[in-house]
């Protein structure tokens, strides 16, 4: 098998020195016309590229960024991801991404490997910025980083929503359609401290509004069995008429297990869910939720760690009232509205009704 072409091979072909072909290839310094000419005939015919290791262990660095998330499945991620992506690639910047599924463990490999890499940077969201080992590691070491998604602690950079804002939102619109006692869904708190603190802010909020403390119900990400665990929670609080989810994926999700349990939404249950994503829309009934910009936070968390690099400007941030905003939908709505008395009577929640259960499951709908 053929071994590749060498700088010096390209030298030896063109007639000039090895430091010549280096000035040429890489523009670094001054070469007359015959000269690139020549090199550059030479380097095409032999089939000469650089090695990027070579390259990377003289300049000490990699053109490459870590990007850690915990899934591309919500395409919050997805999208934030791909704004990080697009700003770094015009910068001349790879992307090596790795999702970490909420696993705290997964995370810290995660960082090590890319960090043995020796990546110039990284975009990340980690469980709980508090606690995380990974990103303790990363700030021991110097690393360039930004956050995304997580609440900065100390003087950490991130790009990131008022979750506690806008929980106090959505607890607002609760009170102004008319209910009194609601719930918070989420993924377990020690695996999103994002979930943690819209729950703080809903908890305020719904203070402020008088109304009962939201229930609580935490999943595992790869909880199979939402329709089960809803039917408990709500045999546990007969009383809710909605519920906050923290993010719309699994607000979407919900919505199918309600009705797999035989319940309307949002006559016997509204949903309220939280990102914005655009299938959100598409549904019926349209999800009522809290609207962020994914793709500009991605860009903005890339932006910020391109300018550590490169000790320029870092690029603003939206003031954080200004970070997310309120869409109303279908799925929120006054108690029991849309229902006549009798309807009332016969649509008494499942969990307290056995017969009624699969009485008014609608097709499911693929979200």
């Amino acid at each position: 098998m053929r071994q590749p072409a060498t700088i010096k091979d390209v030298a030896q072909h063109a007639g000039c020195g090895v430091a010549s072909v280096s000035r040429v290839l890489n523009g670094s310094g001054p070469a007359s016309a015959a000269l690139r000419k020549r090199v550059l005939a030479a380097a095409d015919e032999l089939g000469f590229e650089f090695s990027e290791i070579g390259r990377s262990l003289q300049s000490s660095t990699t053109s490459t960024i870590g990007c850690v998330v915990p899934s591309l499945a919500n395409p919050v991620y997805a999208d934030a991801v791909q704004g990080a992506q697009e700003t770094f690639q015009a910068q001349g910047y790879q992307t090596l991404l790795v999702c970490t599924s909420y696993n705290a463990e997964l995370e810290l490999n995660a960082i090590r490997t890319l960090m043995a890499k020796q990546v110039d940077g990284f975009v990340l969201t980690v469980s709980d910025a508090l606690s995380s080992e990974g990103l303790k590691s990363i700030q021991r070491r110097e690393v360039p980083h930004c956050l995304l998604f997580n609440m900065p602690p100390g003087n950490e950079e991130s790009w990131s929503v008022d979750d506690r804002s806008a929980a106090k939102s959505v607890a607002d619109a609760f009170h102004n359609a008319g209910h009194k006692h609601v719930g918070f869904l989420a993924l377990k708190f020690k695996t999103s401290d994002r979930a943690r603190q819209r729950y703080e802010g809903f908890v305020e909020g719904c203070a402020i509004c008088k109304m009962q403390k939201p229930a609580l119900l935490e999943i595992n990400e790869d909880s199979q069995n939402l329709t089960e665990l809803l039917q408990g929670f709500l045999t546990e609080n007969p009383t809710l008429t909605g519920i906050f989810v923290s993010n719309d994926f699994l607000a979407l999700a919900t919505i199918r297990s309600a009705r797999k349990l035989g319940l309307k939404v949002p006559s016997d249950l509204s949903i309220v869910g939280f990102d914005g994503i655009d299938v959100g829309t598409m549904v019926e009934p349209s999800l009522a939720t809290i609207v962020t910009d994914p793709k500009m936070m991605g860009s903005g968390a890339a932006g910020t760690v391109l300018s550590i690099i490169n000790g320029t400007s870092k690029p603003t941030q939206p003031d954080p009232e200004q970070s997310f905003s309120f869409r109303g939908g279908g799925s929120l709505a006054p108690p029991g509205a849309e229902r006549t008395d009798d309807e009332k009577a016969a649509t008494s929640s499942p969990s307290n009704n056995p017969t009624q259960k699969n009485a008014e499951i609608q097709p499911e709908r693929s979200t």
